[in-house]
């Protein structure tokens, strides 16, 4: 009984250091909070603008919800029926997919830079494991929302993606081995990507991520409140802000700076400019797959290298960093700013060349001509 009652305690005082609640006052939260000032300083806007953009997916998901059939034989006519007929539904539409990347943009620089300040250090351990279920969720709205079209390169894409998955089931021991079979059966519901599939997809989308991203948001960011900003740096900094009104006041002008950018690229430039215009035909089950089918640009990190290496050894390094990226707090409690600095240097390069350069690379290892 004795170990029990300690045990219990050790949680409650754990509990306690990480969402410290009696911090919850308009004293704490308004009068008192700093925000430092230093070198790093820059970083302390990505949380806000990779809020300011999911807000924008918010408003503009909503929209797109009263014209939208989430059905294989109207889902494609209904995104150009938005687009060609409905007041201002290229605009919405536009904004909603640019916004998409941005947000995901925004949620990787937010990860890299809080690693590289190390805003895991203890009491911060929840904080950083909510940022991280916000990253995967992410990624999980955008290969959800990628299938809602129900176009070409959106099916195929979709297809290849849960046959990775399943393929994956081939390298894992034992009775576990069919557990990525049965996810994806789950997933796909049916033997084929059909209708069951664009369900499934439309209700993760639109219901159950935004409820679990709503949920892990709001601790994450009441934590983040609690705690204040972190540290960022190994000398304690010299100067602060007060958090309000300047530190606010300086987020609203870089959501308004973002907000503007964002608005000029949904106003003039279409995403699917940057596609051949095959791929964005409506799905035909019994046509040839279009040539150079990929998924969206945040996923070329692991799509190259699934297409260089043997898929064995990519789905272990995935796997790995898949780990630590949940157990940062634990794994590298005892490293300094520096070498998190330049380990998250090396992960940014490394993300920068697949997105940009990763194309070259295949062709150059696979010996292909583009």
């Amino acid at each position: 009984m004795g170990d029990k009652n300690k045990g219990l305690k050790r949680l409650i005082e754990f509990m306690h250091d990480r969402i410290p609640m009696h911090k919850f006052n308009f004293e704490n939260l308004v009068l008192k909070k700093e925000v430092p000032i230093h070198r790093m300083s820059w970083a302390y806007y990505l949380g806000g603008l990779t809020l300011f953009f999911f807000l924008v997916q918010v408003v503009t998901g909503i929209f797109l919800l009263f014209y939208y059939q989430p059905t294989v034989s109207d889902a494609h006519a209904s995104i150009e029926y938005i687009t060609k007929y409905v007041n201002n539904g290229f605009f919405i539409r536009n904004l909603h997919t640019w916004a998409s990347s941005c947000l995901i943009l925004c949620l990787m620089a937010h990860a890299l830079t809080a690693f590289a300040m190390k805003a895991f250090a203890p009491p911060r351990e929840i904080i950083w494991v909510g940022g991280a279920l916000m990253l995967v969720i992410g990624f999980a709205f955008g290969f959800t929302g990628y299938l809602l079209p129900w176009h070409q390169i959106a099916v195929n894409a979709t297809k290849v993606a849960l046959q990775s998955l399943d393929e994956s089931g081939h390298y894992l021991p034992g009775f576990i081995s069919g557990i990525p079979h049965y996810i994806k059966e789950i997933i796909q519901g049916g033997p084929d990507v059909g209708q069951a599939t664009l369900s499934r997809f439309f209700a993760l989308h639109v219901v159950i991520l935004p409820l679990l991203c709503f949920g892990i948001l709001g601790l994450h960011l009441l934590s983040v409140q609690l705690h204040g900003m972190s540290q960022g740096v190994d000398d304690l900094p010299k100067k602060s802000e007060k958090f309000f009104p300047f530190f606010i006041l300086k987020d609203l002008i870089v959501w308004g700076v973002a907000f503007l950018g964002v608005f000029i690229l949904a106003v003039g430039i279409p995403f699917e400019s940057f596609y051949a215009f095959p791929f964005f035909q409506a799905y035909n089950a019994l046509g040839a797959t279009p040539e150079g089918i990929k998924p969206e640009w945040y996923f070329y990190f692991a799509y190259y290298p699934l297409e260089i290496f043997p898929f064995w050894l990519v789905m272990l390094g995935m796997s790995v960093m898949g780990v630590l990226l949940f157990m940062t707090p634990w794994v590298f409690k005892k490293t300094s700013r520096r070498a998190l600095t330049i380990l998250a240097l090396i992960m940014t390069a490394y993300l920068v060349v697949m997105t940009f350069f990763g194309q070259a690379i295949y062709e150059i290892v696979k010996g292909v001509k583009g």
